[in-house]
């Protein structure tokens, strides 16, 4: 799929770096030829009048479980780093290569290597190799390296490779089986919990073992006011570490599970208010670099159960946008901010050629009207599960036009 002529998207308001501004934006070749107010459409450009819209580069959704492109569409995504929980896992060289080649054209899938074999976190995968593949980082998985050895040989391989380590911090030890963090809401619900001090020890030991490393780690999810705290620390001296969090994270807190639905059975688990309050807050300051929709689909025989029985996760492509949306209405976040977190800061980690409106830059280009109403609905979502923990809440913001390479693949329908 190639772009059969040049683009102009006119009349729009363009999400940069440095701020939102009115002009065009002009598409050949599969690449942002030119952008700025003085652009104009030369003879035999397609013309797209965007007028009340923004043009923002597509997303990137750094760490999703599932390749689901209908409703990677829908939301805006034109990139996703899969990882490497899949069956079987991501952790020979040939794996990786059909998934790097798989999506395409419009849809681009980078794969995250198995850190370990299996993903039982004691035996390295064949890194190297799986990078030649096409990995663009490495990851390790849903669970946390408990074997210290390991982690430290896997950022050091890293380091060499110069690829970056996502990370899962929850401290098994403690988190076991739990389906819910300690406090108030576990204990009345009478759910197997753990601490949220299980997050904090995972992230201390890991960013103690890329310090000494040198390695870039990336700690897909921080949900605690602790975990931010130390995330916020090493930053402050010079570390290569970087975060994410997902929107349920930082819209709901563990009142959200008082009625057992199992559809806010996720993980990590959700936190408490105060956590949900310092997650904003990290946000806002800048501790957090990415926010990915840790988009992991799951059916009935997954979540119609009891609630400690059934899988965690969340389908989350289609609200991502929606939910991040919403921290700029409240003033957390300016508007090109939301993109640095959703496109440019993912695109940066994986080293992809996008996620940011410059010339050059793949055309990876959606078009949003920011403030268009649409209420989240399970039975009408476009991902291959329905288990969103927002069904029935209001939202604003939807992508009402997709390019993939310049080329129109989707957005939401009216």
């Amino acid at each position: 799929m190639k772009q059969a002529c040049p683009v102009t998207i006119t009349g729009g308001r363009l999400v940069t770096p440095s701020g939102i501004a009115d002009g065009a934006l002009r598409l050949e070749g599969g690449r942002i030829e030119a952008l700025g107010p003085d652009v104009k459409a030369q003879e035999g450009d397609e013309v797209i009048e965007a007028r009340g819209l923004l043009v923002a580069p597509g997303l990137v959704d750094l760490g999703v479980f599932a390749v689901d492109k209908p409703a990677f569409h829908f939301g805006g995504i034109t990139r996703a780093a899969l990882m490497p929980d899949q069956s079987p896992p991501l952790d020979l060289p040939s794996r990786v290569g059909y998934i790097a080649k798989s999506g395409k054209p419009d849809l681009w899938v980078h794969p995250l290597a198995a850190a370990t074999r299996g993903l039982e976190g004691s035996e390295l995968a064949e890194i190297a190799l799986m990078k030649e593949a096409g990995a663009r980082g490495i990851a390790t998985g849903r669970r946390w390296i408990a074997d210290s050895g390991v982690m430290l040989s896997l950022l050091q391989y890293a380091a060499m490779l110069d690829l970056v380590v996502v990370s899962h911090a929850e401290d098994e030890g403690l988190a076991g089986g739990a389906a819910a963090t300690a406090g108030e809401i576990a204990t009345r619900l009478g759910l197997p919990a753990a601490p949220a001090e299980a997050e904090a020890l995972a992230i201390a030991r890991d960013l103690a073992l890329a310090e000494m490393a040198g390695a870039r780690l990336h700690i897909r999810q921080v949900t605690t006011a602790r975990g931010f705290d130390l995330v916020r620390e090493a930053k402050g001296r010079g570390l290569g570490v970087t975060c994410g969090i997902s929107p349920a994270h930082f819209m709901l807190s563990d009142l959200a599970t008082a009625d057992f639905r199992t559809f806010t059975r996720l993980s990590p688990p959700l936190r408490s208010e105060a956590d949900r309050a310092a997650a904003r807050a990290a946000i806002g300051e800048g501790v957090v670099d990415v926010i990915a929709s840790s988009h992991d689909p799951r059916g009935p025989e997954d979540k119609r159960l009891p609630f400690a029985d059934a899988a965690p996760g969340m389908a989350g492509a289609e609200t991502l946008l929606a939910m991040t949306l919403n921290l700029v209405r409240d003033g957390v976040i300016r508007i090109e901010r939301a993109f640095e977190l959703l496109a440019a800061n993912p695109a940066r980690l994986l080293g992809a050629p996008a996620g940011v409106l410059k010339r050059g830059s793949e055309a990876d280009i959606a078009l949003i009207d920011p403030d268009a109403p649409w209420v989240i609905d399970r039975r009408k979502m476009e991902a291959t599960a329905d288990n969103t923990p927002f069904d029935r809440q209001g939202a604003q913001g939807r992508v009402r036009m997709l390019l993939k390479g310049g080329v129109r693949v989707g957005g939401a329908k009216p």
